[in-house]
């Protein structure tokens, strides 16, 4: 019986370390890989006076309460095209969210859905969707914003600038 008890304990303590040690084996492998990308960009009121251009986190969030409080009328989109593989994007103006905040547009591309609210001197990302397969990237300046949607070789860029002139958004196809 006394036998039997230690081989059964032998084997508990065996089978135990072999688990740790797998667990750790596995935890310390999948604590550097990535998921699934998220889905949408957040964009806060600090994010839109951000100076310096480097690419953002995705996720999803709703524009501050703050940055809609400003009336500014709106201006008229221009889109250019570049010769690709698939037809270019067309551009969907999307209705205001709410008569103080700018015009809000949306550009649905290829590579996803970017959504600006824009203003006479100045523009914010509202949201930027990428499409399924795709992924995506922000970078923001004082005078513009680019959103780039990519899934393999393809790439989709919606610009927005606004340098000494009303925003102006153009979508180009690489």
């Amino acid at each position: 019986m006394r036998r039997g008890l230690v081989h059964v304990l032998a084997w508990l303590l065996a089978t135990g370390a072999a688990v740790t040690l797998s667990w750790w084996g596995v935890h310390t492998v999948m604590a550097g890989t990535a998921y699934d990308p998220p889905r949408a960009l957040p964009i806060t009121a600090a994010d839109a006076t951000t100076q310096e251009s480097k690419p953002l986190a995705s996720a999803t969030a709703r524009p501050s309460p703050s940055a809609s409080k400003r009336p500014v009328p709106s201006p008229t989109p221009t889109v250019s095209r570049t010769p690709t593989k698939s037809p270019g994007p067309t551009p969907t103006p999307s209705p205001s969210l709410s008569p103080s905040s700018g015009e809000v547009k949306s550009y649905d591309t290829d590579g996803g859905r970017a959504v600006f609210s824009l203003g006479e001197a100045s523009a914010t990302l509202v949201s930027a969707t990428p499409a399924t397969g795709w992924s995506m990237q922000v970078w923001k300046t004082e005078t513009w914003i680019r959103v780039e949607f990519s899934s393999g070789a393809d790439r989709v860029s919606v610009f927005c600038t606004w340098h000494d002139t009303a925003p102006q958004v153009q979508v180009q196809n690489y």
